[in-house]
């Protein structure tokens, strides 16, 4: 989307606290935003550390920048405390705040939310104008009224417990199963885990062979920008019972077994 409307669209490494602001200066020092995933970045699941998000922060205010914070799966964390998100800190008006009701509620009710900094706020009003007038009134007032009400919150809580059954019932699946030939990452958040290969892939290969198995997966390594791309699998678990996760990781084991690089002896 970035690159189709103009943009010139730099990749910048991520490591165990997520996106690295100085490497990203230093990549493209005169960037005038920063689109990041700091609750739960996708693919690899981590978080973005207070440090980074400090850095941040001030990269963009020394240097008149944006940051385009998309909230990833925020509402789904299964451990520690609540995060104060980037726009919940910023005291120059240089953060965007996109979120949705799509992963939490449906995605056929197509409404999301933006908090803009009031200095775009023109600018987007317009954008969205010539876009698309507002969702439906009807839709918007149903939620309304389950936000104001508390079952939204009652419902989150019911959505995340069953959730995180999920995430477990996959895990322990994947260990069994696929622990000779997968590195597991447990995330912390998110609907969705990452595992890397522990032997040559390509993954793009098993991808398709879990395909062919009924086991829907993705290759990590489709989707680095630049760089040096990982070997691993992005599994989702929401939306599945635990006996349909547990026959996957089956499924899963048996195209590992296969894969081509698998040492046997």
């Amino acid at each position: 989307m970035l690159a189709g409307s103009g943009a010139r669209v730099f990749g910048v490494p991520v490591d165990a606290e997520g996106l690295d602001p100085e490497i990203g200066e230093s990549l493209c020092s005169k960037a005038r935003a920063a689109y990041v995933t700091p609750s739960h970045q996708y693919p690899l699941g981590v978080t973005m550390t207070m440090r980074r998000r400090l850095a941040l922060l001030d990269w963009a205010r020394r240097n008149d920048a944006w940051i385009i914070e998309d909230d990833y799966d925020s509402e789904f964390r299964y451990a520690g405390p609540p995060l104060t998100s980037l726009q919940g800190m910023d005291g120059s008006g240089r953060v965007a705040y996109l979120g949705t009701f799509s992963k939490i509620l449906f995605p056929g009710l197509r409404i999301g939310y933006v908090v803009v900094p009031e200095a775009l706020l023109d600018a987007v009003m317009a954008v969205r104008a010539r876009a698309d007038r507002f969702p439906s009134t009807l839709a918007e007032g149903a939620l309304t009224d389950l936000l104001n009400e508390g079952h939204f919150a009652a419902h989150l809580r019911r959505v995340r417990r069953r959730v995180q059954a999920a995430r477990d019932v996959l895990v322990a699946g994947l260990e069994t199963h696929c622990g000779d030939a997968l590195e597991v990452t447990v995330p912390e958040q998110g609907l969705h885990l990452m595992a890397t290969l522990k032997h040559a892939g390509p993954d793009t290969a098993i991808v398709e062979a879990a395909k062919a198995a009924g086991v829907g997966a993705r290759a990590l390594s489709s989707m680095f920008i630049g760089g040096a791309s990982r070997q691993g699998l992005v599994l989702g678990f929401s939306g599945f019972s635990d006996e349909e996760l547990m026959a996957a990781t089956v499924r899963l084991g048996g195209v590992m077994g296969r894969s081509p690089g698998r040492q046997t002896t």
